[in-house]
This record gives C-alpha cells, sequence and structure tokens, in this order.
C-alpha cells in the first residue's frame, strides 16, 4: 500500500478525499467510490478497510465483470452440495469469507439484475441464502462499491436497480482523473520508480526535465494505472526512449496576444509540427525504424531527418517489443 503522501498528493481533490476517509473509515455503512478506470478506487477500498473497526478481518474483493453471470453468484454466495451438477461438495462465498470484514465489488455497474436483488436482501438484513440452501445465513460485514459509471444513468436505462443504487450509496467518494491532478503526477513518477527498481532490481533511470514535463502535460486516459505501468516500462529498459512514442511533444508555454490568445502564427506553427512529427513517425515505422529508407521516403536529405527526430523528440532506433502485460 502506497503512503498517504502519494496516495493524496497535492492537488485539492485528494485532499477532499482524504478529508472524507477520516471522517467516514469508522462508520460500518455501505460506501460507493467512483471515477474513472485506473484512478485508485481498490486502493482507496483497502484504505477504509485498515482504518475501520474491522481491519483485522478478511478484506475480499470481487471483480463484478471478470466473473461470467452464471458463476457470479455461487462465487459470491457459495452453494450446497448437489445444488447443481458438478457441485460435489459445499463451498462458502466470497460474502461468507467476509463476515466481519470487508466485501469489495468492484465495477458493481457490472451486476446481474437477479443478483443485484439478493444484494439489496444482503444490505438490508445482513442475510442471504447458498444456492440449493434451505436456510437463510447471516453475516455481519461493511460493502464498499466501486464504478467507472453513472448509476444514475444506468437506472435510466433500466440496468441498475434503484433501490440498490440508494443502499449503497449512503456515502460516497469520487476519485478525480489523473489530467486533473497534474501537480501530484512527479511525486507519482518518483515512487513507481523506485518501487519497481527495487522490485526489479534495477537502478532508477533518470529522468530529463522534458521528459517530466511532458508527463505532466499527458491527458492520461488510463490514469495512475497507465502511469504506473509506463514507469513499470522505463525501469525495464532504462531508457526515456522507451516511453517517449507514447507521450505528446512537449511545448513551451505560448505568447499571448492582446488579447492574451495565442497568435495565429503560433497555433500554425504548432499544428505544422504536430503534424510533421506524425508523418515521420509513420515513416520510421512502415521502413522498420532503418532511418536512410525512411529520408528517402520523405524526400529529405539524412541529415535533416535525424534532427527532425530530435527535434520532434521521437525515439532515435526502433523500442524492443514488450510483453502484453507492460503494453496495456
Amino acid at each position: 500500500m502506497p503512503p498517504d503522501a502519494i496516495i493524496f498528493g497535492r492537488s485539492a481533490a485528494m485532499r477532499a478525499v482524504r478529508d472524507r476517509i477520516e471522517r467516514i473509515a469508522a462508520a460500518q455503512v455501505p460506501l460507493l467510490i467512483y471515477g474513472e478506470s485506473g484512478t485508485g478506487k481498490e486502493v482507496i477500498a483497502k484504505l477504509l478497510h485498515q482504518r475501520s473497526p474491522c481491519q483485522d478481518a478478511p478484506f475480499v474483493k470481487v471483480h463484478c465483470p471478470a466473473i461470467p453471470g452464471t458463476l457470479l453468484e455461487s462465487e459470491l454466495f457459495g452453494y450446497e452440495k448437489g445444488a447443481f451438477t458438478g457441485a460435489w461438495g459445499m463451498k462458502p462465498g466470497r460474502v461468507e469469507m467476509a463476515n466481519r470484514g470487508t466485501l469489495f465489488l468492484d465495477e458493481i455497474a457490472e451486476l446481474d439484475p437477479a443478483l443485484q436483488a439478493k444484494l439489496l436482501q444482503l444490505l438490508q438484513d445482513g442475510q442471504f441464502s447458498r444456492i440449493g440452501g434451505r436456510e437463510d445465513r447471516h453475516v455481519e460485514l461493511r460493502v464498499i462499491c466501486a464504478t467507472n459509471r453513472d448509476l444514475a444513468d444506468e437506472i435510466r436505462k433500466g440496468t441498475f436497480r434503484a433501490d440498490l443504487f440508494y443502499r449503497i450509496n449512503v456515502v460516497s467518494v469520487h476519485l478525480a482523473p489523473l489530467r486533473d491532478r497534474a501537480d501530484d503526477i512527479p511525486d507519482l513518477v518518483d515512487y513507481f520508480l523506485h518501487q519497481y527498481a527495487g522490485e526489479f532490481g534495477c537502478s532508477v533511470p533518470d529522468t530529463s526535465p522534458r521528459v517530466r514535463l511532458m508527463l505532466q502535460r499527458f491527458d492520461w486516459p488510463g490514469n495512475i494505472r497507465q502511469l504506473e505501468n509506463l514507469m513499470k516500462r522505463l525501469v525495464i529498459l532504462g531508457s526515456e526512449d522507451a516511453i517517449l512514442s507514447e507521450l505528446p511533444l512537449p511545448r513551451p508555454e505560448p505568447g499571448r496576444g492582446s488579447n492574451g490568445s495565442p497568435s495565429l502564427k503560433q497555433l500554425t506553427r504548432r499544428a505544422v509540427q504536430d503534424l510533421e512529427r506524425e508523418i515521420i513517425l509513420k515513416a520510421l515505422q512502415a521502413h522498420n525504424w532503418n532511418r536512410k529508407e525512411s529520408a528517402r521516403a520523405l524526400k529529405i536529405s539524412y541529415r535533416a531527418l535525424l534532427y527532425k527526430i530530435k527535434e520532434a523528440g521521437l525515439p532515435s532506433k526502433r523500442m524492443s517489443v514488450l510483453p502484453d502485460a507492460l503494453e496495456r
């Protein structure tokens, strides 16, 4: 688990999250964490568990989309011997495993409507029944749900029960996307570089001010998860070239006209730079990163291509193929 300084950073949005967690951690009520994929919802759920009265009890996670609907009910609630073909013995579900602790339901919007009704009963009175069971069982646990969807919209579409929403949304926590937390990126970069350098037995790679600026200006559609994987790649390959192709070209702050906006000349130059970078990158890729062949195809000199590659911040050579896990 990262330290609080890394989890919450410096941004006002995350300071508000920290203040809310301090107020609600001890309250054993259902809680909803929402935010885009990769914003750290599971980290916050674990932190809430660690600071709750049930911190010594189990923290049980269920990633709802990862388990087919036909199997999710048995995973959640368990089954009795003979409940269905192949049920050779009794199996407790994850609800029972989380008794006196925390049950974390990740991506709750993916839950089948029939299971939503059974979860609602669990939240109402703490009771459930195993598949094939003849009696209700009772558990005491805290349910924390997470979603990257707008549940109000899912209710309007009829895919999510309104009564379940009101049950799980006693208290909610919103996690801001990383693009709105640019001030936190330098600390996250340093944390991940040191973490994975130690894990992989590598030295901590140097990162230039230029690349750090690029990291802060990137939109991060995959949020913290994407940044973490990029830093993992940087540690393994040990060169900034390993990540440059995924980052935008850093630009100086544009000059301002009399009305405070960039001039037409500056905007045109910026657009030309972006287009030129894209054309050069495609030419390099098409010629297997052979710069002489790429220069001939682009009808420019080899020396001019080398200059433009450097100016555009493109890798100086083709990057190694990485495992799928690091590419995602």
